[in-house]
């Protein structure tokens, strides 16, 4: 809800953010995002991955969804070139955690038949054959 003395402009900013996190898990880069994956966020997630996987051990990518609340097609040609990245070069892209509503944008793109999709971080990161 809008409090009043609020500026509709900051309100809007701070509904429509988006926030990645990563951490390098040993082979595995997880990166958790929070918010909404539009075009204005895509680029930076792209270029922040990117950048990520340049490193040498980093063999795999983890999308931990529980914080993203939307997602439209520039998110979908990330997630997407993320994945082509890696299985040019033998690794794999695995989704965790994702919302009803977000799961139904992956299944209305098809991405899981590409994509594999884990309920937990933890487990994702089991099946990757990392301990947790």
């Amino acid at each position: 809800m809008l409090e009043v003395g609020t500026n509709l402009g900051e309100w809007r900013k701070q509904k429509m953010s988006f926030n990645v996190e990563t951490e390098q898990k040993n082979r595995v880069l997880c990166v958790r995002l929070y918010g909404e994956l539009d075009h204005h966020a895509a680029s930076a997630l792209r270029s922040r991955v990117d950048e990520a996987l340049e490193d040498s051990g980093v063999e795999h990518l983890l999308l931990n969804a529980e914080g993203l609340t939307f997602m439209d097609s520039s998110g979908i040609g990330v997630i997407l070139g993320r994945y082509k990245k890696l299985q040019a070069r033998g690794g794999e892209l695995v989704v965790c955690s994702v919302s009803p509503s977000v799961r139904r944008i992956f299944e209305m793109a098809g991405l899981f038949k590409v994509l594999r999709l884990e309920n937990e971080e933890s487990h994702a990161l089991r099946t990757l054959g990392e301990a947790v």
